[in-house]
């Protein structure tokens, strides 16, 4: 049992069921963030456990207290909104000290919150002013405060940084990550930049149709993807998918898919448990790092596989170098180094790190395990 415990959490309106049977245990201090596609169901459930929709079936409990029927000021959390939600009339002090209030904590104790708060995010100098003269980075700070000032048991976010710019909400992401440190508090974070859910999350659940598609820490998400939705979900540039089939040789699978020219390939598996698979179809996926050229390949693989294939297109992006070339019949993209020789049109001997591949079965596009 968790902290926040999600135990087959389902929501329907009327007839339609948009979040299926969630079970989720989030341990005290966690940072759980909720990941995936517009209208997978990462808002709805966050809602859910704030209460502001209700639970169609199964509970939700903080510290074993099931809260489904508590009214959501009774709950202990604080939610801070994409939209920061301040009121414009009042100043940052005011809407940082307005819940207090409502509850009513002793002004003095106001004080002292606010104080400890404005000092925390480095806003103390912009306590008398109102949200108009405010940056949207200094809003979300000011809506920031206003969450922390309360003390709650979990803390709630739904996309707080979607509104800023590209540069800010790096900016800010390191912020909420210095403050899940220091505070050590239970965070719920919905959004749909995988980015922000990798660098941020002590876990993440991958959320697609209503389902967790996958829960996991980072590294778990990234090396080892449940299916084909999370592996191309998770990862800028996305991990390469193409179709190919096992063939074993000598006793050990390969992997055989057609290159650019069209003719067949042998990409040696690291994994001996697909023998079993000779003959078969597989979708056949490598991340854009593990395709690169002998010189960066990884010197820890104990599997680095030749493949000599013509460039399609190149793309210099500052640190790398993007080469698009085809493989399997699909795009395959390798991350190189930026100073990396490679010119669209010529053949290029790349190197692939055969130890990160993985293979899904086509029908499920569940991966395949041993």
């Amino acid at each position: 049992m968790g902290f926040l415990d999600i135990r087959n959490a389902t929501k329907a309106y009327g007839n339609v069921e948009v979040l299926h049977r969630v079970d989720i245990a989030v341990e005290e201090g966690e940072f759980l963030v909720l990941v995936g596609p517009s209208g997978c169901g990462k808002s709805t459930l966050l809602n859910m456990i704030a209460g502001l929709e209700t639970v169609t079936s199964g509970d939700i409990a903080i510290q074993g207290r099931v809260i489904n029927n508590v009214h959501p000021s009774k709950r202990n959390i604080a939610m801070v909104f994409q939209s920061y939600a301040l009121y414009p009339n009042m100043t940052v002090a005011q809407n940082i000290t307005f819940g207090l209030e409502m509850h009513g904590v002793p002004k003095a104790e106001r004080a002292r919150a606010l104080e400890d708060v404005a000092q925390l995010l480095q806003i103390d100098h912009l306590l008398d002013r109102k949200p108009g003269q405010l940056s949207g980075g200094q809003r979300q700070r000011v809506a920031m405060g206003r969450a922390l000032v309360r003390d709650p048991d979990v803390f709630l976010f739904d996309e707080p940084l979607s509104n800023l710019d590209a540069k800010l909400r790096v900016d800010m992401r390191t912020e909420i990550k210095k403050l899940h440190q220091k505070l050590g508090r239970t965070i719920v974070y919905v959004t749909h930049d995988q980015i922000e859910a990798m660098t941020l999350s002590t876990r993440i659940a991958v959320m697609y149709g209503g389902h967790v598609q996958q829960l996991g820490t980072p590294k778990d998400i990234y090396d080892a993807p449940e299916n084909v939705f999370v592996a191309t979900f998770m990862g800028s540039p996305a991990m390469n998918v193409m179709p190919a089939k096992v063939r074993v040789a000598d006793g050990v699978p390969h992997a055989a898919l057609a290159d650019a020219e069209g003719q067949e390939v042998l990409l040696r598996f690291s994994q001996p448990h697909l023998a079993a698979w000779d003959g078969r179809d597989i979708l056949l996926g490598i991340r854009p790092e593990a395709i690169t050229d002998p010189d960066g390949a990884d010197r820890n693989s104990s599997n680095i596989e030749p493949l000599r294939n013509r460039i399609g297109v190149t793309e210099p992006a500052g640190a790398d170098t993007f080469v698009t070339m085809t493989l399997g019949g699909k795009d395959a993209i390798g991350r190189m180094r930026a100073d990396a020789q490679v010119a669209a049109g010529e053949m290029f001997d790349f190197a692939i790190n055969m130890e990160k591949a993985i293979a899904f079965d086509p029908q499920t596009e569940a991966r395949i395990k041993p």
